[in-house]
């Protein structure tokens, strides 16, 4: 069995609008400038408090506490908004069902976002069946800790060299190294491509319809080849 984990914003979903946005917001109420929107998609993939304090370091933790509350609350008014603002990146879908159609092959997502968050983005784009094994924030550290990477090995009995983690930042990179798993990044996200090979990527693809195939060579099996 192989098992595919994917990260979630700026690899499944286009959801920096909504970051950057509530990032803002967040340092606003807490009487501060925001940094700029470069920055702020850098710390993109990590944990919310880890992500805070990159972004607001010298400032006390009362203060860091309060941005990730007002970020939060702000985020979660912008998701209420019927206007799309978390959009799958063009091909996600197409993807995705190919991966999970093959029956030697599991899907999961590791991700800094909180599992309330990533409930929300699944139900919205009718993701869920498509995934066995749910990673977030709210089990474990932050990126690039493997914790998350490990916790999905043993919840779905898969072997760490039979495993492949895709994303768009070093933080799942380094993640995928530290937990002994190949990483394949992908160049539509927040971290440029120069960025993800150093941080060890496998390989990098810069469209989703490239996933599928880069996923088998990379683990081993060819596309073409019938499902087991």
């Amino acid at each position: 069995m192989y098992l595919v984990l994917f990260d979630c914003d700026g690899t499944l979903v286009d959801s920096q609008a909504m970051i950057v946005a509530a990032m803002e917001h967040g340092f606003r109420d807490s009487g501060l400038a925001p940094p700029p929107r470069a920055r702020i998609l850098s710390i993109v993939g990590l944990s919310l408090p880890v992500a805070v304090a990159r972004l607001a370091d010298g400032e006390p933790l009362d203060r860091q506490s309060a941005i990730v509350a007002s970020y939060s609350k702000a985020f979660q008014r912008l998701r209420a908004d019927p206007v799309e603002r978390e959009p799958l990146f063009p091909g996600t879908r197409e993807a995705l069902e190919r991966l999970a159609a093959r029956a030697d092959v599991v899907l999961g997502v590791a991700t800094g976002k909180s599992r309330r968050g990533l409930d929300a983005v699944l139900a919205r784009h009718g993701l869920a069946p498509l995934f066995v094994t749910l990673q977030t924030a709210d089990d474990a550290p932050s990126k690039p800790d493997p914790t998350m990477v490990r916790r999905a090995l043993v919840e779905t009995g898969a072997e760490a060299g039979r495993t492949i983690v895709v994303g768009d930042t070093t933080f799942d990179m380094e993640m995928a190294r530290a937990a002994g798993v190949r990483g394949l990044g992908v160049g539509w996200g927040y971290h440029p491509v120069e960025r993800l090979a150093a941080a060890g990527a496998g390989r990098i693809v810069e469209g989703f319809a490239e996933v599928p195939g880069a996923v088998g060579a990379l683990l081993g099996w060819h596309e073409e080849e019938t499902p087991a």
